[in-house]
């Protein structure tokens, strides 16, 4: 594959993740016609109409959508690879990719990487937040933190603590719904908690904070939601205690519920010989073990 055969299917990518040949010229930070051209040039050379012009701007074409995977995966190769070449022995510049679950990603992890950040201005922080765990081994990102121990071959694992998770309240919502005596009493409070994702019901359920059937005042499984919504004070839900005590959220029950949570940093083994990530992985691990430690 030749190199203006990669540079027009990363134009092809681009018009698919902007929806435009401007978008995309924006991104790869290339001239409009360079990018038009390179998407033709595509086009000729696998004899097909990859987009179809409408009012919003360029949709895929069905043969398009077929080779969203394969040119997805070719991009996550090649970002693999500029971040295994470059700069191998520099630690001041080059990227580093982290890669974090949302509630993690940007309630914790931000104000813990402020400190490598300002000790190595030039480097190049990726911050890949969701619930998708992406692939170490595949070398996807650089470094995970996880709530669940990495299983992937060949990777190096650390624990560095627990979160410890309690039930949560605004004071506003205390004084408007009055804190409930006992878990039982909870079955009648407005509770913050999952919609569709049933692993994480019947840990509640496992954990007596609720039944199978509980009716939650506010649902979704998404953790920076339920805590927008705990503290907008439209109920009562589970939190990290650090996090609540940022926000002044007020402990609801505590002596009758609350459980650990072990949080792990893990990178490929073959990235430790990469001083940039190697000594972001030390500092980001030990911050978050002293962190977790408070």
């Amino acid at each position: 594959m030749s190199a203006i055969e990669w540079e027009s299917q990363r134009v092809f990518l681009a018009v698919l993740r902007s929806g435009s040949l401007s978008g995309a010229a924006r991104l790869l930070n290339i001239a409009q016609s360079t990018a038009r051209r390179r998407l033709e040039s595509l086009e000729a050379a696998l004899a097909v109409s990859l987009f179809t012009r409408t009012s919003t701007g360029l949709t895929p074409t069905e043969s398009a959508r077929r080779l969203i995977h394969h040119v997805e995966s070719m991009d996550i190769a090649a970002q693999a690879f500029n971040r295994m070449a470059s700069s191998e022995t520099d630690v001041s510049c080059g990227t580093i990719r982290v890669t974090s679950s949302d509630l993690l990603g940007v309630e914790v992890l931000p104000r813990l990487l402020r400190k490598f950040h300002h000790g190595h201005p030039d480097l190049n922080l990726q911050l890949s937040i969701n619930d998708h765990m992406e692939d170490l081994a595949r070398q996807e990102s650089d470094i995970a933190v996880r709530l669940a121990r990495p299983t992937e071959a060949g990777v190096v694992v650390r624990r560095t603590g627990a979160l410890r998770v309690g039930l949560y309240a605004s004071a506003e919502c205390l004084a408007h719904y009055g804190e409930p005596a006992s878990l039982a009493a909870l079955r009648d409070a407005p509770l913050v908690g999952p919609d569709r994702r049933s692993a994480d019901l019947r840990r509640l359920v496992d954990l007596g904070l609720c039944e199978a059937d509980q009716r939650f005042a506010v649902a979704t499984d998404n953790h920076l939601a339920q805590l927008a919504a705990i503290r907008a004070g439209l109920g009562m839900g589970v939190c990290p205690a650090n996090i609540a005590a940022h926000y002044q959220l007020k402990p609801v029950l505590p002596e009758h519920f609350g459980f650990d949570v072990d949080v792990w940093i893990a990178m490929h083994s073959d990235l430790r010989r990469i001083k940039r990530i190697s000594r972001a992985f030390e500092a980001l691990g030990d911050a978050l073990h002293d962190d977790l430690a408070k």
